[in-house]
Parts: structure tokens; C-alpha cells; sequence
């Protein structure tokens, strides 16, 4: 049987699988699921497939296993790091008619959940019930819960509540092979056998395909106050994020926008919020308390005004009301898309101790004087998260190519020093496996390696992702 006969037999049998209108191999189509927002990269699928429950995904998966099919899943393409990028062709693993909440459990604050649900649909519908799920990437109104849990996504409040692992109670997990585990309990505490659960849990679709997830949830704080702190130097900025937490408070959210970050955004956006920005801010803290007591939130943001000024911040802005603050958190959410539009551009994503933040914002700053590059930084200050972009502006292609890659180790290199690692939240993925060895040793990258030759011994489940 020829190469091409054998293709059209692989797909009669997808289709068999999942229905004929599941299984797609038209070429626009698969060029769509073939790039996500890392840069301008491009690997679309051979064949498209939809599986709509967890069996189909269970024989999608027994039949690429037994033909030595690579597979990768993918969610709403909105990741940065290529995870969900089908490298090896193959067949491209589409959840998105999996999109259910199964179930609201108001008695144990708990939720059950299909993967392609919407981040901020799913936030949204326990907050009808009083209940708050609290992870929040920027894509929030387009990622799913899915790509949450393979990249451990984060946001604006893991600050205060944590990333996506904290939440996470069981799994429904297909492995490579087509079989089904369960990975933990819908418990608070599970001390049972290895923790299966967060091993899965930011393994970036190379252990297995999550097909059901029971979140835990919390109680929907029910006031907030927000305020957005200019200051005259980046690094002053930085330097007041670890002074408000040694003052004795935790903010439920705590970003940091150069001034690049902010113009850029504010002439990207439509209907821009009304600022007042003076010359000589160069840097904001947008920051956010949130409770159940206003009296005590308002006694935070004093105490947050008198740290601040120790670090040269100029007037503060209170967001009065709901608009106002819609409009603040709208702005710092474009960012990295205003971004995007502005240049070609590449995005590191380092987390340090937050104390360190000051030191890795200047020496990204002197990297890249040493490399000829622009930096536009930006990010989740109060957990230590830096968003590095990186923008060609007036490099030279060669430059480009030959010299940002020294940069960016040396950046990394930095990073580590710190007390950091590589990415805090976007994943390693597709664009930065070949920094893996400043953050591990051979020992410890053997050792990672070791564990994914033991779920997935044939090497066929998002190949091409995390290692070399």
C-alpha cells in the first residue's frame, strides 16, 4: 500500500471514529489550526480531528497509537510558547466540541468540566452562584480551560490565589496508548500514591489529553478597589512591589506596565481610557485589594499610598467606579497584543523572587544594549512574572537571527541567577526547548524525560514540545 492510500485508509477510519463532518483535511482549514499567537510560526496539521466525548478521544488515540500516528491536542490557540503547534503534521487533536460545564457543585464549592470551556464563561457562570474561580490569563474570553490546565496558566490574581494548579482537585486524562486514568480525588487533601494530578497539570499535552477536570472554587469577594500608580522610573516601580507586601499586605492583583507598554496600548485600543500621563511617568503599578469588608479594603489602599511614595510615585488614580475600573483592566489585558501589532517581536516569560524584580528589569535593559534590542516589559509584578518583549524595531535581520538568540540566553542566564526559571506561566512548548539546560541539570532533564518515555514509550503525543 502506497504512502497515499494508506493516509485515505487513516482517515475513513477517523471518521468512523468521530463522523465524517470530524474529520477535516481542508487545506484553509488546517492552516487556521496550524498557527497560535507565538510569533508568526506555522505547523497546520494532515487531518483535522473533533472528537465530542471522552471515547472518541480514548479511540483517536488507540488507533494513532497502534499506527504510529503523532498527535497533537489543541485548544483555543491562544498560547505563546507553540504548544499547541502540530510540528510533525499528523493528526491535530481538536477539543472545542467538548465544551460543557458539567457540574456547579454550590455544597462543595467544587466545578466539573470539559476542556473547551471558556475561561471567563466558566468564571462567569459560578459567579451567578456566589462562587469565584479565580485564575485569569489576559485570553481569558477566548482560552479554555483545557489550555489553562496543560500550560498551568496564571493571570493578574495569581498573586493572591495561585495558578491553576492550586485549583485543581481530579482529572479525566486519556494517555497515549487510548487508556483512561482518573488522577486524583474530588477531595480537598489526597495524600494517596503520587500526585498524579499537578504532574499533569502543566505537562503541555505531552503526558496525556484532559477530558474532564473537577475545579475547586471559592467565595466571590465581593468588593474591590483598584488604583493605577504612576511613577518616574521602571525600577522604582519594581522596588515598591516587595516594599507593599513587607508592609503587610496582599493585594489580589499587582501589574506592572512600562511606559511603551501603556502608548503602545492606549493607541491600539478603541475608546481608550481618559489618563493622565505626564512626561515623566515611565512606569505604573496597576494594583487591586479585594474582600468582603470595604472598610478594611480602603485601609489597605492608605497604607498602599504611604509605601508607594517612599519610591518617587506621582498622584494616584482611584477607580471610582465599575466602568473605570473595566477600562483599566481592558487596557493592561491588550497589551501584549498592542504589542504584537506594533513590531515583530519574540515574548520571554521570566518569573524571579519578587524582591529580585528591580535587578532583572535592569539587566534585561543592559542585555539589551548589548544586543541591540528594544524591550517593552510588562507583567505580574506582584508574583515576580516579567513579560519580556522583545521587538525587531531596527534590527537587522542577521541581528535578528545570529544575535537575539545570545541575548535571550543570556537573559535566561540572568533569570536563574535571580532565584527564577524560564517561563512562569506561557510553558516551555516549541520556542524555548533549547534553554532547558539553564534551569536543569542532565540529571534532572534525564530524569523528566524518563517519565515521559514511561506514559508516552512511542513518542507520538505533541512531539516536538519541551525537549530538544
Amino acid at each position: 500500500m502506497n504512502r497515499w492510500e494508506k493516509r485515505k485508509e487513516h482517515i475513513e477510519s477517523l471518521k468512523a471514529i468521530c463522523g465524517e463532518e470530524n474529520v477535516i483535511v481542508n487545506e484553509e482549514v488546517l492552516l487556521e489550526y496550524g498557527s497560535d499567537h507565538t510569533e508568526d510560526l506555522s505547523f497546520p496539521p494532515q487531518v483535522l480531528v473533533k472528537p465530542g466525548d471522552t471515547q472518541e478521544v480514548a479511540n483517536v488515540m488507540k488507533f494513532a497509537f497502534e499506527n504510529d500516528i503523532p498527535v497533537t491536542p489543541i485548544g483555543a490557540l491562544t498560547g505563546l510558547s507553540g504548544g499547541a503547534l502540530s510540528i510533525f503534521g499528523g493528526i491535530g487533536l481538536s477539543l472545542e466540541r467538548m465544551n460543557k460545564i458539567l457540574k456547579i457543585d454550590t455544597e462543595n464549592m467544587q466545578v466539573t468540566t470539559q476542556p473547551a470551556v471558556i475561561t471567563q464563561v466558566l468564571q462567569e457562570e459560578v459567579a451567578k452562584l456566589g462562587l469565584y474561580y479565580a485564575p485569569d490569563p489576559a485570553s481569558r474570553g477566548t482560552c479554555t480551560i483545557g489550555g489553562n490546565l496543560a500550560e498551568n496558566s496564571g493571570g493578574p490574581r495569581a498573586v493572591k490565589y495561585g495558578v491553576t494548579k492550586d485549583f485543581v482537585l481530579n482529572l479525566e486524562v486519556v494517555l497515549p496508548n487510548g487508556e483512561v486514568i482518573q488522577t486524583g480525588a474530588n477531595t480537598l487533601k489526597n495524600s494517596t500514591g503520587y500526585n498524579l494530578t499537578q504532574l499533569i497539570v502543566g505537562s503541555e499535552g505531552t503526558l496525556g489529553i484532559i477530558t474532564k477536570a473537577v475545579l475547586k472554587l471559592l467565595p466571590l469577594p465581593k468588593q474591590n478597589l483598584l488604583m493605577l500608580v504612576p511613577f518616574s522610573s521602571p525600577i522604582k516601580a519594581c522596588e515598591a512591589v516587595a516594599a507593599i507586601f513587607n508592609a503587610g499586605i496582599t493585594p489580589s492583583a499587582l501589574e506592572f506596565m512600562e511606559r511603551d507598554a501603556i502608548d503602545w496600548t492606549l493607541d491600539f485600543v478603541e475608546e481608550p481610557p481618559q489618563l493622565n500621563i505626564a512626561d515623566h511617568h515611565q512606569a505604573h503599578l496597576l494594583i487591586e485589594v479585594d474582600g468582603n469588608n470595604q472598610e478594611v479594603l480602603f485601609s489597605d489602599c492608605e497604607k498602599i499610598a504611604e509605601v508607594v511614595q517612599n519610591f518617587e510615585a506621582d498622584e494616584i488614580m482611584f477607580a471610582d467606579y465599575e466602568a473605570q475600573k473595566e477600562a483599566l483592566w481592558f487596557l493592561r489585558r491588550r497589551v501584549g497584543e498592542a504589542v504584537k501589532a506594533n513590531s515583530i517581536y519574540k515574548e520571554e516569560d521570566t518569573v524571579v523572587p519578587r524582591f529580585e524584580l528591580p535587578k532583572l528589569l535592569a539587566g534585561v535593559k543592559l542585555i539589551g544594549e548589548k544586543y541591540g534590542f528594544k524591550s517593552v516589559c510588562y507583567g505580574h509584578a506582584g508574583d515576580g512574572n516579567l513579560h519580556i518583549n522583545i521587538v525587531k524595531a531596527n534590527m537587522t535581520d542577521q541581528q535578528w537571527k545570529e544575535d537575539l538568540p545570545k541575548g535571550i540566553r543570556e537573559l535566561f542566564e540572568l533569570t536563574v541567577k535571580l532565584g527564577g526559571t524560564i517561563s512562569g506561566e506561557h510553558g516551555i512548548g516549541y520556542v524555548q526547548k533549547s534553554y532547558m539546560d539553564i534551569p536543569f541539570s542532565p540529571i534532572e532533564l534525564n530524569l523528566m524525560k524518563q517519565i515521559k518515555q514511561v506514559f508516552d514509550p512511542k513518542g507520538i503525543l505533541n512531539p516536538g514540545k519541551i525537549w530538544e
